[in-house]
């Protein structure tokens, strides 16, 4: 058995109040890092490790610019975000439960990222395959 790991944006989330209370720029508005709808895919398997590299160049689906996108084809992901979800990916990689007992499925894990005034919610699933 192999493993991939499905990374979706699933929400967006903008606090324009604690923006305008705390942020240096108080109209930074939503994140524009990610998109709702946005997918990854992280493999780890011969030569390819898409862990090592912060999931450069993993995104397969955006309605937004590849190249604005962190995860595609020039940026690496957020450091915010992969701070929350980099331990699920990993654990999903090796074929690893990725919350069970917490989630209806252990191979399913949903977490946002840290930024307080536009977190982003993400959905990471293990993918489970056969060669």
């Amino acid at each position: 058995m192999k493993h991939r790991v499905k990374l979706t944006v699933i929400d967006k989330k903008l606090y324009p109040e604690l923006q305008q209370q705390y942020c240096a720029d108080p109209a930074a508005g939503a994140c524009p890092c990610y998109h709702v709808g946005d997918e990854f895919i992280f493999e780890r398997d011969g030569g390819r490790d898409d862990f090592w590299h912060m999931g450069i160049n993993t995104l397969v689906k955006t309605e937004g610019d590849p190249d604005t996108v962190a995860g595609g084809p020039r940026m690496p992901h957020c450091s915010e975000a992969w701070d929350a979800f980099s331990r699920y990916i990993y654990a999903g990689l090796q074929g690893g439960s990725i919350m069970k007992g917490w989630m209806n499925r252990e191979n399913i894990m949903i977490t946002c990222c840290s930024d307080g005034t536009r977190p982003v919610i993400f959905k990471i699933e293990r993918l489970d395959y056969e060669e």
